[in-house]
């Protein structure tokens, strides 16, 4: 363990079953930093176990997954990374980060963690932001003792833009957010897309709007550096050693309106990058395609988000897991 005395459990936001501990790192350039583990353990004593990861601007909010994931025989557990969600402190900018790897430690202080709960199998679980940091850290490393798959909800594999852009104008500003990481710019996220989740909006989940805004209208170019460095190793073509299962939907639009596409889509990223890239990666990759499902496929309406479990769990068993 990284930490000097062993950290304890409590009672986590998301009620009943929910537990949640606070993991401490080193300072970094804005001071003292954290993240938060969060766990809920299934009915039957079990040495498999889920780590799942959020995307930008996110936070784990999702318990239908984690009983889902306890219903089929695994421990969840779920990172608020550093600057987000249950873990950002006062002094921090909201998702403030430099390199996605400042994300390795807290991946790996809680796999240790997960093994010292006697877990021997870990589905390590990523979405959008958190499905590109997933990707790369198990790429990065092989052979490791607990996890034993990788499942990818959507993940951030390209800029959602057109070409010319993506191929001139986000190296420009990766460039200049090396040097100049606080310097902001328009985010061109699609403004529907958190309405078209939110109860009391336009959907009919329940999370902290503070925390997965409604609208986040510039975005540090910190950020874009970070992403692009990572998906320049993704573009190239990674390697994993543990099965992959990629999933996203079978759409992408970009409504300006209120309509059914906000609601049958992915209107953050673009699905013909995401299969692109998925096709690069070298090894065992399973990508399929879900119908009608959002950007997070684990909140789209009903039907949708059933057939992603079906298709994932019956994966899970094809592959001995």
């Amino acid at each position: 363990m990284t930490q000097q005395s062993a950290p304890q459990y409590r009672a986590d936001i998301l009620g009943a079953g929910y537990e949640q501990m606070t993991l401490q790192f080193p300072d970094d350039y804005e001071g003292k930093v954290t993240a938060t583990l969060v766990r809920k353990k299934a009915p039957q004593q079990t040495a498999k176990a889920v780590l799942y990861i959020h995307g930008f601007i996110d936070y784990f909010f999702q318990k239908e997954m984690a009983e889902q994931f306890n219903q089929h025989g695994f421990d969840f557990y779920a990172l608020d990374l550093r600057k987000y969600g249950r873990s950002i402190l006062p002094h921090q900018k909201l998702y403030n980060i430099r390199a996605i790897a400042d994300y390795d430690a807290e991946i790996t202080q809680a796999l240790e963690i997960i093994a010292a709960e006697q877990h021997d199998s870990v589905l390590l679980c990523g979405h959008s932001t958190g499905g590109l940091t997933a990707t790369l850290y198990a790429a990065h490393h092989p052979n490791h003792p607990l996890i034993k798959a990788l499942w990818i909800n959507s993940p951030f594999y390209d800029f959602n833009m057109n070409p010319v852009k993506r191929k001139f104008g986000v190296p420009q500003l990766s460039k200049v957010g090396k040097n100049f990481p606080d310097l902001q710019f328009p985010s061109e996220l699609n403004k529907w897309y958190t309405a078209s989740l939110h109860k009391d909006l336009k959907g009919e989940w329940d999370f902290n709007l503070d925390w997965k805004k409604q609208t986040y209208p510039k975005v540090r170019l910190s950020f874009v550096h970070a992403i692009h460095e990572a998906q320049k190793e993704i573009h190239q073509g990674v390697a994993l050693d543990i099965p992959a299962l990629v999933m996203h939907s079978h759409q992408t639009k970009n409504p300006r309106k209120w309509g059914k596409d906000a609601q049958c889509s992915d209107i953050i990223l673009g699905v013909k990058d995401i299969q692109k890239y998925a096709k690069k990666i070298q090894g065992d990759v399973t990508i399929q395609s879900i119908q009608n499902g959002l950007h997070d496929l684990v909140l789209s309406e009903k039907s949708v988000r059933d057939g992603v479990y079906r298709q994932l769990f019956e994966w899970l068993q094809n592959k001995g897991l």
